[in-house]
């Protein structure tokens, strides 16, 4: 029996990679039918569901007397543009490239925290933590292929999104700290589905259903999406983020024996020796913040 918090925090952070995971290889597999603006949307809309039982179960929440209000309310509408074009450019890559590579992209996000941190919230930045992000986006570059004939402007599309997806991370440390977390992620939720609408509608419009089984695929999608992001709010109740996030990167792995089991990919050149070095980039980032909250 598991007794430990911590445990059972990185066993449902864990979980909720591999959520996410199953939600990209349905997005990549529904690609060719329908685009990413209105993959996006249907993922938004369904994921609500999942967000209002992350409001309701959240103890921080009901403490504070179920407010609803939010001072910030700009901030946290802009929040949910940001995960609107986010969602965008990450699901159109999924289309566009190996499902490994655009999942391998998108861990440099922790990279771009760290530099938005400095933009945004002042935060003094030591070498080693620069020598992290510097190492990080070598293995970017690698990745993507910056440089090389095999480049193409494809790959650059998860990169935008791991950068949008740390922006609205580091934004949510500016709104009043006696905001509860799961309201936050509610409101940025509800405005990510308006504005996931709009730009469907504004990019085309949205497709006729191709088949039953495709409703049945779109409502996996958004309900492991959904779910996952409940699962990672649960386990950042139960311990600090930097417990958790060093086990972020098995999702590497993970995504290319999926991408090799359900799509025949197996870019290993492409990888290799790049997501090493995006893995060692974020560790050493998680590893400096620990030790400066330590000595605290």
């Amino acid at each position: 029996m598991i007794k430990t918090p911590v445990v059972r925090a990185i066993l449902i952070s864990l979980l909720a990679l591999v959520l996410f995971d199953f939600m990209g290889l349905i997005i990549k597999r529904l690609s060719a039918d329908y685009s990413a603006a209105e993959l996006s949307a249907y993922r938004n809309i369904v994921g609500i569901v999942p967000s209002l039982i992350a409001l309701w179960t959240s103890r921080d929440w009901h403490q504070k007397g179920r407010i609803y209000r939010v001072r910030q309310w700009p901030l946290v509408c802009l929040r949910g543009v940001i995960v609107t074009f986010a969602q965008l450019m990450f699901y159109l890559s999924l289309g566009l490239i190996s499902f490994a590579t655009a999942t391998t992209i998108s861990y440099s996000s922790a990279l771009f925290t760290t530099i938005f941190a400095i933009i945004l919230l002042h935060e003094r930045v030591g070498a080693i933590r620069w020598l992290a992000v510097i190492i990080g986006f070598a293995g970017v570059l690698m990745v993507t292929g910056i440089g090389r004939e095999a480049f193409s402007w494809q790959a650059l599309l998860p990169v935008g999104a791991a950068a949008l997806y740390s922006l609205s991370g580091v934004t949510a440390r500016l709104i009043d700290e006696d905001v509860p977390s799961a309201l936050v992620n509610l409101y940025s939720s509800v405005f990510a589905v308006f504005g996931s609408l709009i730009l469907a509608l504004a990019l085309g419009g949205f497709s006729p259903l191709q088949s039953l089984p495709d409703l049945g695929w779109i409502a996996a999608m958004g309900g492991f999406g959904g779910v996952a992001v409940l699962c990672l709010t649960i386990s950042y109740r139960m311990t600090e983020q930097s417990n958790l996030a060093p086990f972020s990167y098995f999702g590497i792995p993970f995504a290319f024996v999926a991408g090799w089991f359900f799509f025949g990919e197996a870019p290993l050149n492409a990888l290799f020796p790049g997501a090493l070095l995006i893995v060692l980039g974020g560790l050493l980032v998680i590893w400096r913040e620990r030790q400066i909250r330590n000595r605290v």
